[in-house]
């Protein structure tokens, strides 16, 4: 472009998205999330990084979302998706921040620098899809990351309401055509259709029914799985609840979150003993089960659950297709219960890995198995497979030829299972809705009652908390983040509070979007794992600059 087309844009830009704000915004773990009123010149600018990162790839379609998941409502965010429908390439991450935060005087020449770094041929076509959540903020700022885009002459492509996983479902499919087709009735054909053809194969029976409520947490997920519902044949029953109307608040005393921290039912749940339930998050990233039992205490079945469930149905099918050769691994991280790797290790035999939380870390390790699951405790992940694990199992689905030896009828059977099941999975990134249907199927298979479901193992007691401090970045950690290596004194402290519980273990980490501190702990009793919890939010609050209230030990 030249010099005063560039001109044209800056001027634009201080015009129509001014930076009115000194706060520092850092692009996290999931983008840039904070109020949404302190976003839009950083969602213009995601635009035209956008268009950057889409030329560095030669003119490949990248993604954009708007959205701040299982924050509230006057909470937004923007994060970038990559080509391969992965999130955003991890040294792009400083080059987002740096251009979110400089002055609105240095936006042109802080442009023209990244430009060169990044060796950018802006002569280059450019693409860029864009998503957004239901929040009353998402429609001006995806008009604000549209226009970025177009400031750049990139071309963007606005998709309107999707879920999170559905925008980066279109972005990998545009880029590789044999994944899918990039339009919302290309996801519903491919993953809709891969259970409904998974339970043609498999009647029900056993302890299962097909019968499940879902919370849909007044947000977008919610009312994807109201269009989704008329589809199902029968084969899945959903009865849906907190679906945005009659005043509910996206992500208020509902969803996944906060099912997961408050470990309590959300609003709006009526629902019989032992009966199964699901609870999505707002943008539909993430999923969590539960029930209530017959003393009226709800019962968690987080991500670890599924996790296991999905590993163990999986590793299940390759013994029975004749595949051991495939190789699947777990990936989890420290938020992982200590109950549910043991069952893994134990139990199924299948290998662990554990990394720093964040989706991007837990993608990255799953890719090193044939076929690889990772799901974080708040419901989020998914499965991946190889192009090896793909080629194989097909072929014994498809003629009986296994690369060892020539399968049997049964292997062919079970193979064919084991495909619908890849296909119902969103391999882009965590996605609530491939995850139920996963998560049913897998149910259904073994014929499984959700209180079977649960009694696999139990879970040890545990506790979240968040702390406020004036500085998330005093907090320095290692070993996936089960340790501290700063402020001085404060593992060590830990350590100490850690060792006075049975089966006690406790963490701390910095949020990777917000001055909070999260700590976590689980023990062999619930009011062991409060106080434990309690104590080491004190010790943070004592060490790490904490502010506000001090944080309360149970009584």
């Amino acid at each position: 472009m030249p010099p005063s087309s560039l001109r044209v844009v800056y001027a634009f830009a201080r015009e129509m998205y001014p930076k009115n704000s000194d706060v520092f915004i850092q692009y996290g773990t999931a983008g840039f999330r904070t109020k949404a009123n302190l976003l839009e010149h950083v969602v213009y600018r995601m635009g035209l990084l956008a268009v950057i990162r889409s030329r560095v790839k030669n003119g490949r379609t990248v993604g954009m979302m708007i959205t701040a998941s299982h924050n509230l409502e006057p909470d937004n965010g923007v994060k970038l998706v990559d080509p391969d429908g992965e999130m955003l390439e991890e040294s792009w991450e400083e080059i987002a921040t740096r251009l979110a935060n400089v002055s609105d005087n240095d936006l042109e020449s802080t442009t023209a620098e990244i430009i060169k770094q990044v060796n950018a041929d802006m002569s280059l076509k450019a693409s860029v899809f864009i998503g957004m959540d239901t929040r009353y903020t998402s429609p001006r700022l995806a008009a604000a990351a549209a226009n970025g885009v177009i400031a750049l002459k990139g071309t963007p492509k606005e998709f309107g309401i999707v879920t999170t996983p559905m925008l980066h479902f279109f972005v990998k499919c545009r880029n590789d055509n044999r994944y899918g087709t990039p339009t919302e009735e290309g996801y519903y054909d491919k993953i809709v259709g891969a259970f409904k053809a998974f339970c043609q194969k498999l009647p029900v029976f056993g302890d299962y029914n097909t019968t499940l409520y879902v919370d849909g947490a007044n947000g977008v997920g919610g009312k994807k799985l109201n269009i989704i519902k008329k589809s199902l044949d029968g084969e899945l029953d959903l009865h849906l609840f907190n679906l945005g109307g009659n005043g509910g608040k996206l992500n208020l005393n509902c969803g996944a979150d906060f099912v997961k921290v408050s470990q309590s039912p959300p609003a709006g749940a009526e629902l019989a003993p032992l009966q199964r339930a699901a609870a999505l998050d707002g943008d539909g990233d993430r999923i969590v089960y539960y029930y209530i039992d017959h003393n009226n205490e709800m019962q968690l079945l987080d991500g670890d659950r599924i996790a296991t469930l999905l590993a163990g149905y999986i590793a299940e099918l390759l013994r029975a297709c004749g595949a051991s050769h495939i190789n699947i691994g777990l990936v989890q991280t420290a938020y992982a219960n200590g109950a549910s790797t043991k069952y893994i290790t134990e139990h199924l035999k299948v290998p662990v890995s554990c990394v720093k939380t964040g989706v991007k870390h837990l993608h990255r390790a799953a890719q090193a198995f044939d076929i690889g699951v990772y799901f974080e405790a708040n419901g989020h992940g998914t499965v991946l497979y190889s192009d090896r694990a793909h080629a194989d199992i097909r072929s014994i689905a498809r003629d009986g030829v296994n690369v060892i030896v020539r399968s049997d009828p049964e292997q062919r059977a079970a193979a064919q299972l084991l495909c619908h099941v890849a296909d119902m999975t969103n391999q882009t990134v965590g996605d609530a809705v491939s995850d139920l249907l996963l998560a049913e199927a897998a149910l259904r298979a073994r014929g499984l009652h959700v209180a079977r479901w649960a009694r696999a193992y139990r879970d040890l007691p545990c506790r979240q908390l968040k702390l406020l401090v004036e500085d998330r970045n005093v907090i320095s950690t290692t070993d996936a983040e089960r340790k501290c290596t700063s402020p001085e004194g404060l593992q060590t402290k830990i350590d100490e509070l850690v060792a006075k519980y049975n089966s006690g273990r406790a963490f701390v980490r910095p949020s990777g979007t917000e001055d909070i501190v999260r700590v976590y702990a689980e023990a062999d009793t619930r009011t062991a794992a409060d106080t434990l919890a309690a104590e080491v939010a004190q010790a943070v609050f004592d060490l790490a600059g904490g502010r506000g209230e001090r944080p309360v030990l149970p009584a």
